[in-house]
């Protein structure tokens, strides 16, 4: 684990620099991490907006037809209100956002979607479903118990649906790099970058089959600051998913990434060791704040570093052999 930065990052949940912790067994992250930290902080830094937030678990039903499990989610829109209550009964902090429901046959797959304050929040969305299992079993008496998780969550797979609904919090990074800052710190220029991400990012990841993703190594990234952080590191197969935007203006290079789930916490399983204790202060997300607000600071940092290592990377791709030669450097000694 070495720290990366400082990352200058603004906007309305982190306004200042910070360093940045990444545990990995790839060498080679650190310096281009930090090479995309040095020329994002000279351009005026990242700019940074948390777009939503929740977490989901949905349960699975059945009932004895479809007829029947279509009557079941009209009668439960009419009961909105108690579903929120045995929801919010079951912890200080969830807090019902949503539910949605997909319908196969017989079958009824129930997506509930919380905010959990600090929490990454997988025990208290699967706790509140289990009790929200438990009350419409007692109150529609027909249907019948399959599972307290139907795979419509979606947890720790590839989806679609996460990316629509959402999963964790949804960040949006981005920065304004002028030409000679390109060229001085990333042996490039804007018109490349912007060229790669359309002909490697966008066609390339469309030709492989990718699932509503567009990007060169979010995952290395995601992992090195979740495993730095006490995260569950399994999260990175759908915080993975996220797409880069390059664009030329006038001669700037625009540089953006969404990340529609990162999944990150300040407070739970994990977070208990001495390291990740120190690394959540250094970070400033240990602090006296409103419920939910170190866990979207985390969140912002988080994405504001993986800008900085894709943004390296893909000036690193832009120039033939320079990705080998980097890896030769740090890792072949």
């Amino acid at each position: 684990m070495r720290h990366v930065g400082p990352i200058r990052i603004t906007g309305p949940v982190v306004d200042g620099e910070v360093m940045v912790p990444l545990a990995t067994y790839e060498a080679p992250l650190w310096p281009s991490t930090d090479r995309g930290a040095r020329v994002t902080t000279r351009a005026g830094g990242i700019r940074t907006v948390i777009v939503d937030e929740r977490m989901s678990r949905s349960i699975l039903l059945e009932a004895a037809s479809a007829e029947s499990a279509l009557a079941f989610t009209s009668a439960l829109a009419a009961r909105r209100d108690e579903l929120a209550e045995v929801v919010e009964g079951t912890s200080r902090f969830g807090r019902l956002r949503d539910y949605h429901v997909q319908l196969t046959a017989n079958l009824i797959y129930l997506r509930l979607e919380l905010t959990t304050g600090d929490a990454a929040g997988h025990n208290m969305v699967t706790l509140a479903a289990d009790h929200v299992m438990s009350w419409i079993l007692e109150q529609w008496p027909e249907l019948e118990y399959v599972s307290v998780s139907g795979n419509f969550c979606t947890d720790k797979k590839v989806s679609a649906v996460n990316g629509i609904l959402g999963r964790g919090r949804h960040v949006i990074c981005e920065t304004v790099i002028a030409p000679e800052l390109c060229r001085k710190f990333l042996k490039t220029s804007p018109a490349a970058i912007a060229d790669l991400n359309v002909k490697k990012n966008l066609i390339g990841t469309s030709l492989a089959g990718g699932v509503r993703t567009a990007n060169a190594h979010f995952a290395n990234v995601l992992l090195a600051v979740y495993l730095a952080t006490g995260q569950d590191a399994a999260n990175i197969v759908e915080g993975s998913q996220g797409m880069v935007h390059a664009e030329c203006r006038d001669d700037d290079l625009y540089f953006a990434v969404t990340l529609p789930h990162v999944i990150v916490g300040t407070v739970g399983a994990g977070k208990e060791s001495g390291c990740v204790q120190e690394n959540l202060r250094r970070l400033g997300c240990l602090e006296p704040r409103e419920p939910g607000d170190n866990a979207r600071r985390l969140a912002a940092i988080t994405a504001a570093a993986v800008l900085c290592g894709e943004l390296s990377l893909m000036a690193a791709l832009t120039n033939p052999g320079e990705l080998m030669r980097a890896h030769v450097e740090f890792e072949r000694q």
